[in-house]
């Protein structure tokens, strides 16, 4: 193999596929990423068994080849040569050379043949998607994910057709985000579960890209496809939640305040959480009292007292401190909404004048 290529384009696609390798697997292989050259074009895979890329670039070939280099040490050589617009790829005696005006190095490669094929999923249904409306649907819920995979639908962002557009849903079952993203035509797939490990992934490789990307889905796996960039994922077998009832119609109790003014109280009340990150809040409507205390017998306490515009029954009830601000990522309104039911009942967070997006936290045991 003897090919070369602009050094940019080249270390975007590495960069990619990078992050797609096993970092943990007792497979070597699946730490590399294979780079197969025909005619003018290079193609870069990667693959950790749940997610696997494949990316397209132009390049100049004297001879075609394939090699399996590990794609951490490609990727931080290419990331470290700044002036450089031209790379030579060369393989030598089973290794990767990769040579620039500037610099030379060798990398030690891995037999090919042990790189496993990645899934083509070629029937089941297809739809077309805006890159922005996926990717605004995924950043707003994925985050509200189990980290922990004993129960995968939960530890999964749930995606589904209605009417209007896209519904994203993901939950741990201690707080819950739902993200209603309007699509210009009517989509019709059956509902999926995509791992919310593969979701980041998803979003950084299409993020910024105004475009359409082709998207086919089977009963185990769902491909993206967006000009030389093919993305697939395996699809959870289980059943999401239905979640739906947990989201509140009305409010016995509700809050309009600035979103800031939030942030900050929550930022000044942490100083003093415990270690289960509690924070009480207080509602008095009729005193016009908001208050977010917190208490940690080793350090001290603090009561902070917020402007807002309240309404309803009073009440005194404790949430963990992060689980309502990881939702502040997904609001982007001045003002938001904060509607309660009552003690034991979860809190419901919405962006004022904006009903696309709601976030349930549940409330800490006494």
């Amino acid at each position: 193999m003897k090919t070369e290529c602009l050094k940019e384009k080249l270390e975007q696609a590495v960069g990619y596929a990078e992050k797609v390798t096993s970092k943990n697997s007792t497979l070597p292989v699946l730490k590399c990423i294979y780079i197969e050259v025909k005619k003018s074009t290079l193609t870069i895979k990667a693959t950790n068994i749940d997610l696997g890329i494949e990316i397209q670039i132009p390049v100049k070939t004297e001879t075609e080849g394939v090699v399996a280099v590990p794609g951490n040490i490609l990727y931080s050589f290419l990331s470290s040569i700044k002036n450089d617009k031209s790379v030579l790829l060369e393989e030598v005696s089973g290794n990767l050379k990769v040579s620039t005006p500037r610099y030379t190095t060798l990398i030690k490669c891995l037999p090919t043949e042990d790189f496993p094929t990645i899934p083509r999923v070629e029937e089941g249904e297809s739809v077309s998607l805006n890159t922005t409306d996926l990717v605004k649907g995924f950043k707003s819920v994925w985050y509200s994910s189990s980290i922990s995979s004993m129960k995968p639908e939960l530890s999964s962002v749930y995606v589904y057709p209605t009417q209007e557009g896209l519904v994203f849903a993901a939950t741990d079952a201690f707080r819950l985000a739902e993200k209603r993203v309007k699509t210009k035509k009517v989509l019709t797939f059956s509902p999926i579960l995509i791992p919310f490990r593969n979701v980041g992934e998803i979003i950084r490789i299409f993020e910024g890209r105004d475009e359409t990307v082709e998207v086919q889905i089977d009963k185990h796996q769902i491909s993206f496809t967006l000009g030389d960039t093919y993305l697939t994922s395996r699809i959870v077998d289980g059943t999401f939640p239905d979640y739906k009832n947990l989201i509140p119609k009305e409010a016995a109790t509700e809050i309009i305040i600035l979103k800031q003014d939030l942030v900050d109280g929550l930022k000044v009340a942490n100083i003093f959480s415990d270690k289960f990150n509690k924070v009480t809040m207080s509602v008095e409507p009729k005193k016009k009292v908001f208050e977010l205390k917190t208490k940690n017998s080793d350090i001290g306490e603090s009561v902070n007292a917020l402007a807002g515009s309240l309404s309803g029954d009073s009440l005194e009830i404790s949430f963990n401190y992060k689980n309502i601000t990881d939702a502040f990522q997904s609001l982007e309104a001045d003002s938001l909404s904060l509607s309660f039911n009552g003690l034991n009942k979860p809190l419901a967070i919405r962006p004022v004048s904006d009903n696309s997006f709601v976030y349930i936290v549940m409330p800490m045991n006494k």
